[in-house]
């Protein structure tokens, strides 16, 4: 009976040949875009999760209180790690870690070259699994000039991790450091990424304000003991000894302001980046949860698609329904071939979603920074696709099963097959459901494609357009060389303007309470942002100013600073230029009050701003404005330059327009995603639609022909099938609208600077949904009116 049911199932498949491939390809498009996104999905929360010790990592997180606002990070004291080692018995590692990376260069034998890492504590290869090729973990930073570094650089420098074992490297053509350990490449799991490791200590050597109490910024990763049954130290016991911490070593906390310390699991750290208020506020999870979210629509929609063509397929089964229970098939024999049929279409679209898939992944891979693959060797990677095309299966033909096994043979002989209302509103309210999703990812798109294009586009009060960053390091960090570099690059072609700051005006991200003014309250501490800068830095970045810019003709300057607007307005004076503050015990005078511009991401308000002049060029970076379509040229009269008074550093830049585009990957990756997920969700809607279409023009094909032989016009008939599914769309958006509303409501919240959620998106997504529901009705409508009435009558 199974081969027979087999047989009949491959023959139906054949010989419905157009039915057959639009239900396999929208059952194909659906699983494969599902699959894709749970391969994403199980990449994402695979992060981190690789280390051994993964159940005992921490890090090391601080609520700093300001001025009434709670600012949560990982920043914390750089000689935390050894005094949590000391106080804490629960603590058996814990190591300093610079949350900037070093970009510097290497040089052994003739080779020299960039390379990008950070400096850790001893601890670092004792707590997580990242396996060394050459050196131990006790001893891979365990003095000031070891140096840790990944296989890729050890084959590049040395030809083989053995070779590089205990050999010299020069830094930034200052120190050398002895290779102590070579780790293998970081997977593609891991969110550190870094090429080299140099100890901690030199580290504090370089930064002497990483010793005080009262200065954040490097991170701290701790490992916590297991008691003797493999559990763990109690973590609400543990942070309520840890959140005071602080108190007994930094003498300002308790004063004007609060800092208090806590734990985030290390595997979480990834996911979960987001605070508002001291408290864990999502982050990349949301995205996470987002596309799950999406990929259960995306395979929503192509069952949903499936039943209604194999209801629209209905009544050419019918008789076949009725001969097989006058000779004696029960309902559930019935139930099981159709059910089958679904399994087999479905196991056929799986394979075609694989080959789609296995097609795709390169340019998802590109689009999304991963390096997904098809797991074919992992057996649950098997199970799962097992799973999946049970489901949806079972899902896509349970309701053609139960409906065409409870057809009356009586009935159906007979040539009287109607289907009742509760059948009609079923189909109905899945076409209805259908859209709902669409219009969803319709509006959605919309609404993300407008937040990312007013990103990219919007004014951040100094132009990022034709800026280039290039590190002030080896000879141009002393002042005599820095100069002489800078006033040469003023005579080249194509330069406008050149200046240097500590950070890229794209991200500045330190900040300090060591400001104060005549009047301030004592009692309030007020966080301000604040960086070095050199000459001109006002002109270079073409940013508004009241006042006047840094300038060599005044000696004092190195004592002035310049604020922004929001800085002014904090402080409360009226007229700012001439007014005296103090910045770290160093009196000076507002010289400039500049326009507030945008030095962070815009899910950030911008914040009070204070930048003090630098004339120690040493960790700076250049900022050279050129002039617009000389880049290339410019880019040139640089490099050159650059060879001839730094030759033992290579070339590097970059570019402002670049940098900033990076604080928004990943919008710009849901953008992208979505704008494909949506097309797809509305072209496998569009089948269904199709299906349920030319279910409704069978049904009346007679009522049609007497309407046409009693007159009524082709357009009159178009219009009478048409109708009922625009009702359906129509309801479909009035209940999507609000929905969509609230969803992207939600997600704009992240943002402090965004669009506004106008009407006409809305507006808008209904009408592609109106005009794309019209295009997919409009082929059986069409084709349904221009039938000759006497081939649908002549049966009567």
């Amino acid at each position: 009976m199974l081969t027979n049911y087999i047989k009949i199932a491959w023959r139906n498949l054949i010989r419905n040949k157009a039915f057959s491939a639009i239900n396999i390809l929208g059952l194909a498009l659906g699983m494969g875009c599902s699959l894709l996104i749970f391969l994403w999905i199980q990449d994402e929360l695979s992060i981190d999760r690789y280390h051994a010790n993964g159940p005992y990592l921490y890090n090391v997180m601080q609520r700093q209180f300001y001025d009434g606002q709670v600012q949560t990070g990982r920043f914390t004291p750089g000689i935390l790690a050894d005094e949590l080692k000391r106080q804490f018995p629960e603590v058996v590692y814990a190591a300093g870690y610079t949350g900037w990376a070093a970009n510097v260069t290497f040089a052994a034998g003739e080779k020299i070259n960039k390379e990008t890492g950070h400096w850790a504590g001893a601890d670092w290869f004792k707590m997580l699994s990242i396996p060394l090729l050459a050196g131990t973990p006790a001893t891979a930073l365990n003095s000031p000039n070891s140096l840790a570094i990944s296989r890729k650089v050890a084959e590049f420098y040395f030809g083989n991790p053995v070779a590089a074992l205990g050999k010299s490297i020069r830094i930034d053509n200052k120190n050398d450091y002895q290779v102590t350990a070579v780790f293998e490449n970081l997977p593609e799991t891991s969110s550190d990424s870094y090429d080299f490791l140099l100890n901690w200590y030199d580290c504090l050597t370089r930064n002497p304000w990483m010793k005080e109490w009262g200065n954040n910024g490097p991170h701290t990763r701790i490992m916590l003991r297991s008691d003797n049954n493999g559990g763990q130290v109690n973590i609400a016991a543990f942070e309520t000894k840890l959140k005071p911490f602080l108190r007994k070593y930094n003498k300002d906390i308790g004063k004007s302001f609060d800092a208090q310390l806590f734990l985030q699991a290390y595997p979480d750290g990834y996911l979960y980046s987001n605070f508002k208020n001291g408290q864990q506020d999502g982050g990349r999870i949301e995205y996470v949860r987002l596309f799950a979210i999406v990929a259960v629509f995306l395979l929503l929609i192509a069952c949903i698609n499936f039943m209604n063509l194999a209801t629209a397929r209905s009544v050419k089964r019918a008789r076949e329904v009725g001969v097989r229970k006058v000779i004696g098939a029960v309902r559930s024999i019935l139930a099981g071939q159709f059910i089958g049929e679904a399994l087999l279409f479905t196991v056929l679209a799986l394979g075609i979603a694989l080959f789609l898939v296995f097609l795709a992944l390169p340019s998802f891979n590109s689009l999304t920074g991963k390096h997904i693959s098809l797991q074919t060797i992992q057996p649950s990677f098997w199970v799962g696709l097992v799973v999946m095309t049970l489901l949806t299966g079972l899902l896509a033909g349970s309701y053609p099963a139960l409906f065409l096994s409870s057809l009356e043979p009586v009935r159906v002989l007979k040539g009287t097959l109607k289907f009742g209302a509760g059948a009609r509103f079923f189909r109905q309210g899945l076409v209805v459901f259908q859209f709902v999703l669409s219009m969803l990812l319709i509006a959605g798109t919309i609404i993300v494609y407008r937040q990312v294009n007013y990103v990219q586009t919007t004014n951040l009060g100094y132009e990022r357009e034709n800026l280039i960053y290039v590190p002030v390091e080896g000879e141009l960090t002393s002042q005599s060389n820095y100069k002489t570099f800078k006033d040469e690059l003023l005579r080249q072609p194509g330069i406008l303007a050149v200046s240097s700051m500590q950070e890229a005006p794209t991200n500045i991200g330190s900040s300090t309470g060591g400001v104060t003014w005549p009047g301030k309250d004592p009692n309030v501490n007020i966080e301000i942002t604040q960086t070095a800068a050199g000459y001109d830095l006002m002109k270079t970045l073409k940013v508004k100013l009241t006042g006047r810019d840094f300038s060599p003709e005044f000696g004092t300057d190195t004592t002035n600073y310049l604020i922004n607007e929001a800085t002014a307005k904090r402080i409360g004076y009226k007229n700012p230029v001439g007014q005296p503050i103090t910045m770290w015990g160093k009196p000076g005078k507002i010289i400039g009050v500049m326009q507030d511009f945008h030095f962070q991401s815009l899910h950030i308000p911008i914040a009070p701003l204070i930048i003090r002049l630098s004339t120690e060029p040493g960790s700076q970076n250049f900022l050279i404005r050129t002039q617009p379509g000389q880049t290339t040229q410019a880019l040139a009269s640089i490099e050159s330059l650059w060879k001839q008074m730094n030759p033992k550093f290579p070339f590097a830049y970059r570019f402002a327009d670049d940098e900033y585009q990076k604080l928004y990957k990943s919008e710009t990756v849901v953008g992208s995603l979505a704008n494909y997920f949506a097309f797809l969700a509305i072209f496998i809607s569009c089948l269904g639609l199709f299906g349920l279409s030319a279910f409704t023009a069978e049904q009346r094909t007679k009522e049609i022909g007497v309407r046409k032989v009693l007159g009524a016009s082709v357009s009159s008939i178009i219009g009478l099938l048409s109708k009922d599914f625009l009702k359906l769309v129509l309801l479909a958006i009035a209940i999507a609208s609000p929905l969509a509303w609230y969803a992207m409501n939600e997600w704009l919240q992240g943002f402090a600077y965004k669009v506004a959620l106008s009407w006409w998106v809305f507006a808008l997504a209904g009408v592609l949904a109106i005009g794309i529901a019209l295009l997919t009705i409009s082929f059986q409508s069409i084709k349904a009116a221009l039938m000759n009435p006497v081939k649908s009558l002549r049966s009567e």
